[in-house]
């Protein structure tokens, strides 16, 4: 005989049930961003492409995906943003950075930004832009290449070798990249300096300075970069930009509780 708690029980093990697999489709488009086909998350998550298509449906309708309309390509939602940001804004790191990159932005005028390393690499999570009509656009979400940014050069100097192997032998060979033994030369001076510059690198034209940031236990918690037009910010690793750049990544290195390894 059936026991009536169990059938009152149902609706909500199956509200349950519903939320898992929204939640699996919502991580399938994480892990297949930017954008993805109905088949390709459908075998992504192993789930059959019309119990799939069901749900996309109503995590659109909800703004949680969104679907685009020349494609039919499927993507993460602005809902769906909004709790990703929501999530990174409690990271210490986050929270420690942003009024020292607001100052270092100030004292510069030139776009600053933190990174943090994501589960493709090297990933924009804060961005102070200067007060000035003319900006370089770097978006919160954008992921830069590894060994084709100073940014990514600098996670790549102090993440373990095994955080990094993959997306270096996915970059080998690319253009600007360096060889293997300009890249050992490279992650010698930013250990040695705790400072990375590049001149046109990852865009021509665009000058990079960029600093690590750890946390306790010497780990390494993020990278602050400052960018400007190469006509008006010259990232020379003497000058008063550098300096400054190194000052910030230390304040906030201090305020985590963290300490560049020697």
């Amino acid at each position: 005989m059936a026991n009536p708690r169990d059938n009152a029980d149902a609706p909500k093990r199956q509200k349950v049930q519903a939320a898992e697999v929204g939640t699996d489709i919502l991580k399938g488009l994480a892990d297949l961003a930017p954008a993805t086909s109905l088949s390709r998350l459908a075998e992504h998550v192993g789930m059959p492409a019309a119990k799939v298509h069901r749900y996309l449906q109503a995590l659109i309708a909800s703004g949680f995906a969104e679907q685009d309309a020349v494609t039919n390509h499927y993507a993460l939602g602005p809902e769906a943003l909004f709790v990703g940001l929501a999530a990174i804004g409690r990271l210490d790191v986050v929270r420690a950075a942003t009024p020292h990159l607001a100052a270092l932005r100030d004292s510069l005028n030139e776009t600053c930004f933190l990174a943090v390393w994501g589960n493709k690499g090297p990933t924009v999570v804060h961005v102070e832009q200067p007060l000035r009509a003319v900006t370089l656009v770097t978006r919160v979400g954008s992921v830069l290449p590894l060994l084709g940014s100073s940014t990514g050069l600098v996670f790549n100097a102090y993440l373990a070798e095994g955080e990094t192997a993959p997306l270096r032998a996915g970059e080998a060979g690319l253009p600007g990249v360096p060889d293997a033994d300009e890249l050992h030369r490279q992650m010698t001076e930013i250990r040695a300096s705790g400072l990375h510059h590049v001149h046109g690198l990852l865009m021509p034209g665009v000058n990079a300075l960029s600093a690590p940031v750890f946390a306790v236990g010497d780990q390494l918690a993020g990278v602050i970069t400052v960018v400007g037009a190469a006509s008006a910010f010259s990232a020379d690793v003497h000058s008063e930009a550098a300096g400054r750049v190194l000052e910030t990544a230390q304040a906030i290195t201090a305020r985590m509780a963290g300490r560049r390894p020697a």
